[in-house]
């Protein structure tokens, strides 16, 4: 009976989608020849590559960010080559196992699943790396699973001091439009993303920056086929090669309207808001883990997604408190994903289309789960998510009152 009424997904991703990108994907099939659809389409470049902080080169894959995966190591790498995989979760080791099946050689450096990438150990192994065996590192920003986020600024600090030429390529699919990234100043040189994230799109389309760096390996790389190759998508002379084929038409259209949503918030308004919102997240996770079996899953605040919480609670109460909040209040939680046993663990998804409001929802209905199912927790956990909800309104007032 409670569940009634709208459901709310609060899982990382795919995210809510505002009424403004359904709606506007709300129409009939337009023409793919001419006309409104291609100048919307490349109106969108500009403004993918503002979100990513790049100046280079943005593309747009139908897939989702497997896709994405698949068509950065495509363009950069030959068969026989090797790449330095950093895991912090279960993607990092997900984009080795795509690798290898395109025949390119992995060294995995595994760094756990509750803490970020340690730049020093990489840097030891590119120094020991003297004939260029290794042609990329590959980094997962933040990797969804876990919740960690790693420091990618500092990872190419580390690999410049080194001398060593690898290609640094970032995945930012659970990242982009909510943690702090900044391609070009941080030095990336491949990034992969995808739609139904940060950007607030449905799952089915999937995006490639590139650098000139990166686009001289696609010189030699053998890879790489006509589908993936990305320089058809980056300077199409005709509208289908954006996408090789039929372009995703709705997905476009919903793509339009969440960035102009981005470009009106600011990006790095969207940043402050997902930090603000974390922060108030890991305030009631941290009185709830005062008395009880609650702990998040990376306790550095520094190395904790802006974008997604990662949680232990102990087997079987991870599955039965989402199981509660979803059939009872109609709260969708993101379940336990790469960790063991997995029902007892559980995510929120804190990316996109989220506000106070919704956030301070989704602790409610989880500290009423808590009671309802009798999980031992500390009481106040709404208390402290609001104080910090409160302040950041104080700091809003103040500035607009100046």
């Amino acid at each position: 009976m409670l569940s009634n009424g709208r459901q709310t997904l609060a899982i990382p991703g795919p995210s809510i989608m505002p009424d403004r990108v359904l709606n506007a994907m709300h129409r009939a099939a337009p023409n793919i020849y001419k006309g409104e659809l291609i100048d919307m389409t490349r109106s969108l470049i500009p403004d993918l590559k503002a979100v990513a902080r790049t100046a280079h080169q943005a593309t747009i894959y139908i897939g989702n960010g497997h896709a994405a995966w698949e068509a950065a190591l495509s363009n950069v790498l030959s068969r026989g080559e090797t790449v330095l995989v950093l895991t912090t979760g279960r993607f990092g080791h997900g984009w080795a196992v795509m690798a290898r099946g395109i025949g390119v050689e992995c060294e995995v450096i595994d760094f756990g699943m509750q803490s970020g990438i340690n730049a020093d150990r990489v840097a030891e192994v590119l120094r020991a790396d003297k004939g260029g065996r290794i042609k990329a590192v590959l980094a997962v920003h933040v990797d969804t699973a876990t919740s960690v986020r790693s420091d990618i600024g500092a990872l190419r600090k580390a690999m410049d001091a080194t001398g060593h030429e690898a290609l640094l390529i970032a995945d930012c699919i659970a990242s982009l439009g909510c943690d702090r990234f900044e391609m070009d100043d941080w030095g990336v040189d491949v990034m992969v993303a995808a739609s139904q994230k940060g950007l607030m799109v449905p799952p089915g389309m999937c995006f490639v920056f590139f650098n000139d760096k990166a686009d001289r390996a696609r010189e030699n790389a053998n890879c790489v086929t006509a589908y993936w190759d990305w320089r058809p998508r980056a300077n199409p002379v005709e509208y289908w090669q954006y996408f090789d084929g039929t372009a995703p038409t709705h997905h476009l259209y919903g793509l339009r309207a969440a960035l102009d949503m981005i470009g009106e918030e600011g990006i790095g308004a969207v940043w402050a808001r997902h930090g603000m919102l974390a922060q108030a997240v890991w305030a009631a996770f941290d009185v709830w883990g005062s008395e009880g079996p609650m702990k998040l899953n990376v306790a550095d605040p520094a190395k904790r997604s802006h974008a997604v919480t990662a949680v232990s609670v102990g087997s079987p109460w991870g599955d039965r408190l989402r199981a509660w909040t979803e059939d009872v209040a109609g709260l969708t939680l993101g379940i336990g994903l790469g960790r063991e046993p997995a029902d007892g663990f559980f995510r929120i998804g804190h990316m996109g289309h989220v506000n106070a409001h919704s956030i301070l929802g989704v602790i409610g209905t989880i500290d009423a789960g808590l009671k309802a199912l009798g999980i031992p927790h500390g009481r106040g956990a709404g208390d402290a998510a609001a104080e910090i909800i409160a302040a950041a309104g104080r700091v809003r007032t103040d500035i607009a009152a100046d």
